[in-house]
This record gives structure tokens, sequence and C-alpha cells, in this order.
């Protein structure tokens, strides 16, 4: 006997049933110009604002107006010391060690920081390893790096693609190249989810095939703090950078993060782009002309951070630590689990590329509609006109995440009935 077809009922049923309900009304929820509430589902692009972000924002703009300069030392929340309260936060959504992870710049400022340190071409161990469909600006960071090293791209950058009719990369082809043109390969450069497929990679395979190889690597976790469980202490990749406007919440533009292996904490002659804020905290505003790292990655820091793109974070940081990501997790697998079903019972003919596997995925779903990118498009922008938030990304990929944080199961089947009827108008 078939399992009952899921309505609206069960969806309120499971929300009502959800022990993270509660931290829905501590997000703002976006409106249309006539007030009517939008489906958001664009959390992989933007996360929605903890109310309390306003609060941390103006705490710090009444210390400026109240203190000036002294601020520094003697806000409510000291500015030079700021980091202070982010880094042990930060070390349990990484799963790594407090002084291996900084909130600083932005991610490709911090990449181009990385690369300067960690890609350092000798001899034939001179290419650097990406992905062919890599984010824009990670490959931008890439190619320049390259030509600043007066390397030719052609020559020195290998990308791996998805095998032929495929749309996502399988581990054992990263480790097969690995393996075959490891001597060439200076540095990997993989994302923990792909931005484009939502595909959630296996980290510690990755990092211990580049080893194998003699490369270094690193990992852009833009689409994963936040969304994934991670440890990095388990897969010791040499350094990673990510941005927290995405699962992090913490507003447009908002501040940038990294982290580096402890083991390159004492590496003899390890370079590194230097700047005021990475000099020991003791003897910073010594002014002396010889730079004194400070200790960890704090030494690698360049400049200090701004406080104020910095305070959202804390208010989201907050909430991680009160939902606890193995519930956050559960909650993320369970939404996908539940929109799976309807696809499966109401949208037969609809492609998800992202992996259904639970390892390999995180709250993104990324989907193709049949009938090609022009049918695609005009479906996505019918739910837009509709009250929906999610995004296009070409050639013909709809992205929609439901974040446990602040969606709900309410959420998933409204989509659904959405997308059902953005198809019968655009057949």
């Amino acid at each position: 006997m078939s399992a009952p077809r899921l309505t609206l009922e069960h969806a309120r049923a499971s929300d009502a049933a959800d022990p993270l309900r509660g931290l829905r009304s501590r997000f703002s929820r976006p409106h249309d110009e006539r007030g009517e509430p939008l489906l958001y589902l664009c959390g992989h692009s933007l996360g929605l604002m903890p109310l309390a972000a306003r609060e941390e924002i103006a705490q710090e703009l009444d210390d400026w107006e109240r203190l000036g300069v002294l601020g520094h030392h003697s806000a409510r929340r000291p500015w030079i010391a700021y980091q202070d309260e982010l880094r042990p936060r930060l070390a349990e959504l990484l799963g790594c060690r407090d002084d291996e992870v900084v909130m600083m710049n932005s991610l490709t400022v911090n990449l181009h920081l990385m690369l300067a340190s960690f890609y350092r071409p000798v001899g034939r161990r001179r290419c650097l390893l990406i992905e062919s469909g890599a984010f824009s600006s990670d490959r931008y960071a890439v190619m320049s790096q390259l030509q600043w090293h007066g390397l030719d791209p052609r020559e020195c950058l290998i990308e791996i693609a998805p095998q032929s009719g495929e749309d996502l990369i399988r581990e054992e082809l990263i480790e097969r190249v690995l393996a075959e043109r490891g001597a060439e390969i200076a540095l990997v450069l993989w994302p923990g989810v792909q931005y484009l497929t939502g595909q959630a990679f296996d980290l510690p395979r990755l990092a211990a095939a580049a080893r194998e190889a003699g490369a270094l690597i690193g990992f852009d976790l833009a689409h994963s703090v936040g969304n994934m469980p991670l440890a990095l202490r388990d897969s010791e990749p040499d350094f990673a950078v990510w941005c927290s406007y995405k699962y992090l919440n913490a507003g447009p533009g908002a501040i940038g993060g990294c982290y580096i292996n402890s083991r390159h904490f004492t590496t003899p002659g390890r370079q590194r782009l230097a700047g005021w804020w990475g000099n020991e905290a003791t003897t910073r505003f010594d002014m002396s002309h010889d730079f004194q790292a400070g200790q960890g990655i704090c030494g690698f820091q360049v400049s200090n951070q701004s406080v104020l793109s910095t305070a959202p974070l804390i208010a989201s940081l907050a909430m991680f630590r009160e939902a606890g990501m193995a519930r956050l997790r559960a909650k993320s697998l369970a939404l996908n689990a539940f929109l799976g079903q309807l696809f499966a019972e109401r949208l037969p003919k609809l492609h998800v590329v992202t992996p259904q596997e639970p390892a390999r995925r995180g709250a993104q779903l990324s989907l193709r509609v049949g009938g090609g990118a022009a049918r695609g498009r005009r479906v996505f922008q019918w739910l837009a006109q509709h009250q929906v938030v999610c995004d296009w990304r070409e050639p013909d990929i709809i992205r929609v995440s439901q974040v446990p944080l602040y969606n709900s199961f309410e959420d998933g089947f409204r989509f659904v009935e959405r997308l059902q009827q953005a198809l019968q108008q655009n057949p």
C-alpha cells in the first residue's frame, strides 16, 4: 500500500513538531511592495537578517558616538579585541582550534592572501588544480595569481570537469588526476559545496589525495559554513576561506573568514603578505619597522576588522550555538526529504541536479526543468512575480535553499505548489 500523498496539514504538523521552530521568528521576513510576505528560499545567496543584528550594530554606533577613539579599549565590546568572542564560536562550526580561525577582509581578498602564502610554484611543481565550473571570483583569483608568477594559465591551470553526460564531479576522478599529475601540482583549490549544483564533497578524502600527491590544498567553504557539519581537524586542509553573508546571515558584504592549519604556524620560510594587524598584539602599537608575526592565524591578518560589518555575525553565531549544528543538520535533511517526496508525487519529471545522498548535499537544491534553458528562465521569472525568492544561474539552473534556522516545512509545500503553477503557465 502506497504512502498517503503529502498535504499542507502534513507540513504544518511537521512544523509544530520542530524543536527549532522558534528560531524563525527571530529573523526578518521580507515582504513585497503590497506588504505580502515573500517565500524566501535564497539563503544560499544572502541569508536573512537576524533581528538582533540591529541591536548589535546600534550598540557599536552608540559606543562610537559616546566614546570616539576610546571605544577601541572602552566600548562594551572593545574593538581591538573584537575577534575574541568570534573565534571560539567559529571554531565550533568549522571543527578546528580557536587559533586556526579568524574573521577578516572578504572572501576573495582572503583567497589572494592565502594563495600568496601557499601557492609557491617551484620547478616542475607549478600547476594549480581547480574544477572547471569554479565560482567566477575563485577562477579570476587563480588566473591572476598564475599570471602574477609569470606563468601561462594554458600550461599551469588544470581543470576537472564532470564526465560526459554528467552534472557532478566524482571524487575518484579528482583522485585519478592527482595520482597521474601530482608531481606537477603545487596547489589544489576546491569547494566544500559546489555553488551551481549544490554537490557536497568528501573533504577528508580530497585532502588526503592532495597530500599523497605532494600538493597543498585549500577549500572555499562559502557554501559550506553554517550549512554542512565541518570537521577541519579531520580533513586538515592547509587553508580555507569563506564569506559570512550566506548561511552565516551576517548581511550584504559582511566580513570574510579564514582558516590556516596550525602546522603552518611554525613552517620555516612560510611567506605572508603582512600588515600591522598581523603584528604581535603586545607590540603592535610600538610602530616598529620590523614585523613580528602574531600568534597563530592572527599573524596572517593585514588590517583591523570592520566592526560594523562584523557585529551582525555575533547575533547569528549566538543562534548557531543555541541550536547546535547537529540539530540544524537534522532539520535540513528533513526539509529536503520532505521536498523530495513532494517532487516525486507532484513533479516527477523535474530534474534535481543536486545529489540525492544526504552526505553529498546541503540545504541547496539545484533544479532543472524540462524544455530547455528558455523555458527554465520563464518558470523562474514567473516564480519571482509570484512572491518566490530563489535564483537563476546560467545555463539552466534554478537554485533554492530551505535554511533550517528560518525556513519551514510549509515553505517547502508552498514552493512546490507555486512551481507546479509556474510549469503549467509556461508549457
